[in-house]
């Protein structure tokens, strides 16, 4: 099924700056190791042992702060597990602050969300204003016997504006993770980039000594009197690295408008952000297993420098 949706300004632009503070509360959790099939690694035993800890990075950040245990003690996350030993998860009780900021919802069920991610705020991190602590005010909590707080799913870089995927539970969290890792949700992209670009083509550039691979094509091309020739380019990443159609896009000769990172010498659009835009994104649910599609249009600055 393909949902369309379209952004009013008005919408985008709505934000409340009150803030409320919710309590989350964590408590302890035992498991006992039953049956294995050959060695296994702690850290490895515990993914997808524990629903308030979905992804892999949390399982090893938990375990180097002593929250995860075994048998009683802190221990390393290479260390092998055997039958019967005893893994408990300690998390304390914790006020968290809602940012009461307006999102725009695409979808939403018992099980996930989708937004609309405005740019300019992050995704989550050391700080409050996240679209992660914006999230308990704008979506629903779920009636599912695993419900937890509304978790994002992967990233988007601050400056990015688009699809976000969201989990409602600890179950569509963790499949979602994996859908991610097993490089099975696709995400296509728009952008505004410097220059004529070729009008199909792929860029196969390592990034911190990781392949990465993007592909794209030409949608329009045009002038700015700002910024000089330009071209709309509908992109798709292939893998996950950070920045990589940014850094991709500068290996192309043809930065993206507003990039102030990558674009070096380039004009910058001054005060109009990174021209960027999560626009697609196809996955199957994780509950109903049907297939999921949603499209957004880009931003309404991207017509608007192409028309100037």
């Amino acid at each position: 099924m393909i949902y369309t949706f379209s952004l009013s300004n008005s919408l985008i632009q709505q934000l409340s700056n009150s803030v409320t503070t919710i309590k989350e509360i964590k408590g302890k959790e035992k498991h006992i190791v039953k049956q294995l099939e050959g060695q296994c690694r702690f850290a490895a035993y515990c993914e997808g042992l524990f629903p308030q800890l979905p992804s892999k990075k949390g399982i090893k950040k938990a375990i180097k702060r002593g929250q995860i245990l075994l048998n009683g003690e802190q221990v390393e996350e290479g260390r092998f597990v055997s039958e019967g030993d005893q893994i408990e998860l300690c998390l304390e009780e914790t006020d968290r602050k809602v940012y009461e900021k307006e999102l725009i919802i695409v979808f939403e069920d018992e099980y996930l969300a989708v937004i609309n991610k405005p740019a300019g705020i992050p995704v989550s991190g050391n700080h409050f204003k996240t679209i992660a602590n914006a999230l308990a005010f704008n979506l629903k909590p779920s009636g599912q016997r695993d419900a937890t707080a509304p978790k994002p799913v992967h990233r988007l870089d601050a400056l990015t504006s688009g699809l976000l995927l969201i989990g409602k539970t600890a179950s569509s969290t963790i499949a979602l993770s994996r859908l991610f890792e097993g490089k099975q949700i696709e995400k296509n992209y728009h952008a505004i980039v410097h220059g004529h670009a070729p009008k199909i083509g792929e860029i196969a550039l390592p990034i911190e000594g990781k392949s990465s691979l993007s592909q794209y094509r030409s949608v329009e091309i045009g002038a700015n009197k700002y910024v000089g020739k330009i071209s709309l380019l509908a992109l798709q990443p292939r893998t996950g690295r950070t920045h990589q159609l940014r850094i991709h896009m500068r290996e192309l000769g043809c930065p993206i408008v507003g990039d102030k990172l990558y674009s070096g010498d380039r004009k910058i659009y001054s005060g109009k952000g990174l021209f960027l835009a999560a626009t697609q994104i196809k996955f199957t649910h994780p509950a109903t297993k049907e297939l999921m599609e949603f499209r957004i249009d880009p931003p309404n600055k991207f017509r608007k420098i192409l028309s100037t």
